[in-house]
């Protein structure tokens, strides 16, 4: 195993696709829950960008469940939005992780999708903060 694995448990970087609640929104625990684990992937995208783990803001952390308390079609978009940023991330990390195993060099791919993850992150906190 290369030094990554041992470093982070990708195992928790597993995407999850939002369950929806009987109110036909999303069960906001798996949002929450999804939220965490592209953060945890972003994390070993970071590492092999070679910028290391970001630490994670309080209002970036509390964003799944500010956009429940919003809810509406607020809500529905950030999980959507949430649910998106899972279906680059995992195949995108899976390739790096893949190539770094071969002894590849994965800095620059591996920045370039660190910075659509956190354009798409940006995106849904500003979707949440509209009016």
């Amino acid at each position: 195993m290369n030094a990554l694995s041992n470093e982070f448990d990708l195992s928790e970087a597993t995407m999850l696709s939002p369950d929806t609640g009987t109110a036909g929104e999303p069960d906001p625990a798996l949002v929450t829950e999804q939220w965490e684990a592209v953060h945890e992937a972003a994390a070993a995208v970071g590492v092999l960008a070679q910028l290391g783990r970001e630490t994670i803001a309080p209002e970036v952390a509390d964003l799944p469940q500010r956009a429940a308390r919003k809810g509406g079609w607020h809500y529905a978009m950030a999980a959507r939005g949430i649910d998106d940023i899972a279906a680059f991330m995992q195949p995108g990390l899976r390739a790096l992780l893949a190539l770094t195993a071969k002894g590849q060099d994965t800095t620059a791919a591996a920045l370039t999708l660190w910075r659509e993850f956190h354009a798409a992150r940006c995106a849904i906190g500003e979707l949440i903060e509209t009016a």
